[in-house]
């Protein structure tokens, strides 16, 4: 069975669901089976390299909050994730667009250590406070993941694997996911959201039960 999980390294949510789903696939029956694939999506494909505000100026202008508001909203996703093992430290977070972190996921695909990959770039964000579209970054975080640190540099510095980040994003459209992480399973069915692991156990069971069909 094959799951595809579309999400953004600068998503609070996916960490979290990432972390979920984890803990249900733990306990699936076949999940020797099951094949993982992270996809990519970004929340603000037009967002800029770097941003001069934190996370709770930018979530105040985009809700329409005040900087309290913000604040408290934040405060919030950090005790969820919390709640599987998560400290994040959303005070230290350094904004900016992660399309090159993507690119630097398939590169992990590439090598079949995308999951380590997409582990090390979400702690660094949400942990860490460390800036992901800056390329020097991006490599020392890949190599601390398990990638040469040459080739991600090289990778990097040309457009490889920017085709693929940009076909994957509009599959996300065709596919009519309107928010991440998104748990696809074998293109038939899918789960949207942070959702608590039995969920997501149901939903692996359920999907195995129709693919044997």
């Amino acid at each position: 069975m094959k799951v595809e999980i579309w999400s953004d390294v600068a998503c609070p949510f996916c960490f979290i669901g990432k972390r979920s789903f984890e803990d249900a696939l733990e306990r699936f029956e076949h999940r020797d089976d099951v094949e993982v694939t992270w996809r990519s999506f970004q929340l603000d494909p037009s967002a800029p390299p770097s941003s001069d505000h934190g996370l709770d100026e930018l979530l105040a202008r985009k809700y329409g909050r005040t900087i309290e508001q913000a604040r408290q909203m934040n405060d919030q996703v950090t005790q969820m994730a919390a709640g599987v093992g998560l400290e994040y430290h959303l005070d230290r977070a350094r904004p900016g667009n992660t399309f090159d972190a993507h690119r630097l996921i398939h590169l992990g695909r590439a090598h079949g250590i995308a999951d380590a990959v997409k582990e090390r770039l979400l702690r660094a964000y949400f942990t860490e406070g460390e800036l992901l579209s800056d390329h020097e970054t991006l490599v020392r975080l890949g190599a601390e993941a398990g990638l040469d640190a040459d080739e991600a540099r090289d990778a990097l510095a040309s457009d490889r694997f920017a085709a693929a980040v940009r076909e994957e994003l509009v599959e996300a459209h065709d596919l009519g996911l309107q928010g991440v992480p998104a748990f696809v399973f074998d293109r038939r069915s899918q789960v949207t959201g942070a959702q608590p692991a039995d969920l997501f156990l149901q939903a692996l069971e359920r999907a195995w039960a129709t693919s044997a069909a």
